[in-house]
C-alpha cells in the first residue's frame, strides 16, 4: 500500500504510511514547541483527534489550545469527564446521553429519577478534579455498529444503542478514559492533565433529541478554560448577565409581562414598556420616511391558498398555527408578512420608473415555539417585525442591498450598537429556484458589502429556501453577539405570484425582491436592549425622564406644576409626592434607572427652579424648567441625529 502525504497549509510536507496518526505524521512537520502545545488538527472546518489515523492525503493544521477550536477540544473533553464522574459518584441510577462542547461552555445530558441539584456540583466538581489529575489519555478506538450497539445495550445504556442505530455507519468511533466509555466522534484532549479549570454552573431540563414527546432528561452546564484567570473572567461575565436579564429588569421597571390565562409567549407590554416600545416606533417610522420607505398595514390572517402560493406550507408549516374555518373557507395566522406587500403590488400596474418601491410595516406575525423554548422577549410565540420589502429593477439590487446596509448600521448605532459580526449565508440543500439566480443574488450581496468595506465571513448552506441572506449579529456591553439585522435576496416570489412591471421596451419584466428586517422583531430587540443597558436607558428612550420629588408638603403644589410644565414641553415626567424621605426617593429613582431625579424644596419654589439630579448621583445647578426642558430636548436629538 503507497504511503500518503500530509503536508502544513504552508506547503511543507511529509510522506507516512497509512494509518499514521495525526500526531506522528505531524510530527515531522512542526517544532517540538508548537507540537507539545497542539491539542488537535484541522482542515477547514474539520477538526482530527491527534490520534486519529490518517488513510488519505490531507492538509493539516495543529490546533493550539488558545483557539476557538482548541476551546471547544477542551470543553468537550470536560464534559465527557464530567459524565465519568456523574457516572462513578451516582452509578446505574445515571443513564448517559449526549454531551457536547457549545459557546463558552458544555453540557451533558443525564437520565436519572432523583434531580440533582446545585449540591451536587461540589461532589461532581471533586470527582472530576480526581479524574484529571490522573493524567489519563484519551484512548480512540474504533468498533464495527453491531458489536458497539452490543456493548452499550449489555452496559444498559438505551440513548447510546439508539444513537448508533441511527447513525449510517459500519462503524463507531469510541473514547475511553478509564473504566468510562463513551461513543463519540471526538477529538478530545491527548490526556485529562490540561483540564484543570472548569466550573459546574446550572441543571435545567431538556428533551431527548429535542422531541417534547421523548424522555425529558436532565441538562447540566458547565465552563472550562485552559487557565484560572480566563474562568473568572467568564463567572464574572455571567454574574453581570444575571443582572442584566431584562426577565428581572422588564419586572423590576415595569416594562412588561406574561399572564398564563393568556398564553405562553405572548407578550403584554406595560405602560413604560409601551411608552419604550412607541419611541423605538416612532423614530424608526421617521427614519424610514427620512430614507425613501412608505408605510403599510395589513392583517393578521389570510386564506390558507396565500400560504400554498407563497410556499410556506411547503417549507414552514411545522411553524405556522392551524387554520380556522370561516365561511367554509380556511384561513390561517401569518407567519411572514411578505405575501400582504406582493398582494399591495399586485393591485396595479407599475412602470420602470416607479421603481424602486420600498414599502415598511411593523408587522405583528406568529410562529409555533416549543413551550420550553420561550424565553422573556427572545423567543415568543406573537412578535413584531421590522419589517420591509423592496421591489426593484436588476439593475438596482446592488445599489438597493448598498442603501439598506448604510441605514441599517446607522440605525444600530443610534441604538448604541457600534460592533458586529456579518455573515453571508449561501444556499442551503432545499430550496427553490434556478441555481443562475442563486449565484446572481449572493454576488449583488457580496459586492454591496465590498463596496461599504464591510468584513463578512461565509456561512456556507444557512440561506433561506428562497434565496441569499446576510446576517448582522449586534454585540452588547457584555460582548454577547444576538441576531437581529437581516437582508434577504428573493427571486423566487416574484416568480410564484406572477409579479411584473413594464420596462423601458414597454414589455413586462419580473421585478427582484429585497426582504429585510432591522431589528429582526420589537420583542427581541427590546430584550437586547435592556440588557445592554442594563436598563438605564439613555435619555431619549428612557420611558420616563425625570422624576419630580419635592421635599415637603410646603412643594406639592409646584412640584405638580413643574410635572405638567415639562410635560407640556414634552418631557416625559412624573410625580413622586409621596409623605417619605427625599433620601428614600431617590434611592427609588436610581434603582427605577431614571436619568434625572428634579429636586424641588423652599428655594427652588421661591425661585421658579429645580435641581437636576443624575441617576449617578452628580447634581446639576438649579435652572428653569424651560432651560431644563431644552438641555433634554437637544439632548435627545442629538442622540437621535434630528
Amino acid at each position: 500500500m503507497a504511503d500518503i502525504s500530509v503536508s502544513l497549509p504552508g506547503g511543507e510536507s511529509v510522506r507516512v504510511p497509512h494509518f499514521t496518526t495525526v500526531a506522528d505524521a505531524l510530527a515531522g512537520l512542526v517544532s517540538g514547541k508548537q507540537r507539545k502545545r497542539m491539542v488537535a488538527a484541522r482542515t477547514g472546518d474539520q477538526l482530527f483527534d491527534l490520534r486519529q489515523p490518517l488513510i488519505e492525503d490531507v492538509t493539516l493544521e495543529p490546533v493550539a489550545p488558545e483557539s476557538e477550536q482548541g476551546l471547544e477540544v477542551l470543553r468537550h473533553s470536560t464534559a465527557h469527564i464530567m459524565a465519568q464522574a456523574v457516572r462513578e459518584l451516582f452509578g446505574e441510577d445515571v443513564k448517559v446521553a449526549i454531551g457536547p462542547a457549545i459557546e463558552s461552555g458544555f453540557y451533558y445530558d443525564f437520565q436519572r429519577r432523583e434531580p440533582f441539584t446545585p449540591d451536587d456540583f461540589a461532589r461532581i466538581e471533586a470527582k472530576m478534579a480526581e479524574i484529571a489529575a490522573t493524567n489519563a489519555p484519551f484512548v480512540r478506538s474504533e468498533m464495527p455498529s453491531a458489536d458497539a450497539i452490543a456493548l452499550f445495550k449489555e452496559r444498559q445504556e438505551p440513548f447510546k444503542v439508539e444513537l448508533i442505530q441511527d447513525l449510517d455507519t459500519d462503524t463507531v468511533t469510541l473514547f475511553q478514559v478509564g473504566d468510562f466509555l463513551d461513543l463519540c466522534r471526538g477529538p478530545h484532549l491527548p490526556d485529562t492533565s490540561t483540564i484543570r479549570h472548569f466550573k459546574l454552573l446550572r441543571v435545567a431540563g431538556a428533551y431527548w433529541r429535542g422531541d417534547e414527546k421523548r424522555e425529558m432528561l436532565q441538562r447540566i452546564y458547565g465552563a472550562s478554560f485552559y487557565d484560572a484567570k480566563a474562568l473568572a473572567a467568564h463567572l464574572h461575565t455571567l454574574e453581570e448577565a444575571k443582572k442584566r436579564d431584562h426577565r428581572r429588569l422588564g419586572k423590576e421597571l415595569e416594562l412588561f409581562t406574561t399572564e398564563d390565562s393568556i398564553g405562553p409567549g405572548l407578550i403584554l407590554w406595560l405602560p413604560k414598556g409601551a411608552q419604550l416600545r412607541r419611541l423605538i416606533e416612532d423614530y424608526w417610522k421617521d427614519e424610514h420616511y427620512r430614507h425613501g420607505y412608505e408605510l403599510l398595514y395589513t392583517p393578521h390572517i389570510a386564506r390558507q391558498d396565500l400560504w400554498k402560493t407563497s410556499g410556506h406550507l411547503d417549507f414552514y408549516a411545522e411553524n405556522m398555527y392551524s387554520p380556522m374555518q370561516i365561511d367554509e373557507v380556511k384561513y390561517q395566522l401569518k407567519p411572514m408578512n411578505c405575501p400582504f406587500h406582493i398582494g399591495m403590488y399586485l393591485s396595479r400596474k407599475h412602470s420602470y420608473r416607479e421603481l424602486p418601491v420600498r414599502w415598511c410595516e411593523l408587522g405583528t406575525v406568529y410562529r409555533y415555539e416549543r413551550a420550553g423554548a420561550l424565553h422573556g422577549l427572545m423567543r415568543v410565540r406573537g412578535f413584531t417585525q421590522d419589517d420591509a420589502h423592496i421591489f426593484c429593477r436588476p439593475d438596482q439590487l446592488e445599489d438597493e442591498i448598498f442603501n439598506i446596509l448604510a441605514l441599517n448600521l446607522h440605525i444600530l448605532r443610534t441604538f448604541g450598537f457600534s460592533q458586529y459580526d456579518i455573515y453571508l449565508s449561501t444556499r442551503p440543500e432545499k430550496y427553490v429556484g434556478s441555481d443562475a439566480n442563486w449565484t446572481r443574488a449572493t454576488e449583488a450581496l457580496k459586492l454591496a458589502l465590498e463596496k461599504k468595506g464591510l468584513a463578512y465571513a461565509i456561512d456556507p448552506g444557512e440561506g433561506v429556501f428562497y434565496g441569499p441572506k446576510i446576517d448582522i449579529k449586534i454585540k452588547d456591553q457584555l460582548g454577547r453577539s444576538w441576531q437581529c439585522s437581516t437582508i434577504q435576496v428573493d427571486f423566487n416570489l416574484p416568480e410564484r405570484f406572477g409579479m411584473s412591471f413594464v420596462g423601458a421596451d414597454n414589455n413586462e419584466h419580473r421585478p427582484i425582491m429585497i426582504h429585510r428586517a432591522l431589528m429582526g422583531s420589537l420583542e427581541r430587540f427590546i430584550g437586547v436592549l435592556i440588557e445592554h443597558y442594563a436598563g438605564a436607558f439613555p435619555l431619549w428612550l428612557a420611558p420616563v425622564q425625570a422624576r419630580i420629588l419635592n421635599i415637603t408638603d410646603d412643594q406639592v403644589d409646584y412640584s405638580r406644576e413643574v410635572a405638567e410644565r415639562l410635560r407640556a414641553e414634552g418631557v416625559r415626567a412624573e410625580l413622586d409626592i409621596r409623605n417619605e424621605k427625599l433620601s428614600y426617593k431617590i434611592r427609588e429613582a436610581q434603582q427605577a434607572k431614571i436619568p434625572y431625579m428634579l429636586i424641588v424644596g423652599d428655594n427652588e419654589k421661591a425661585g421658579g427652579t429645580l435641581t437636576a439630579r443624575l441617576r449617578d448621583g452628580k447634581n446639576l445647578p438649579p435652572m428653569s424648567m424651560s432651560e431644563f426642558a431644552n438641555m433634554v430636548r437637544n439632548e435627545c436629538r442629538a442622540a437621535r441625529g434630528f
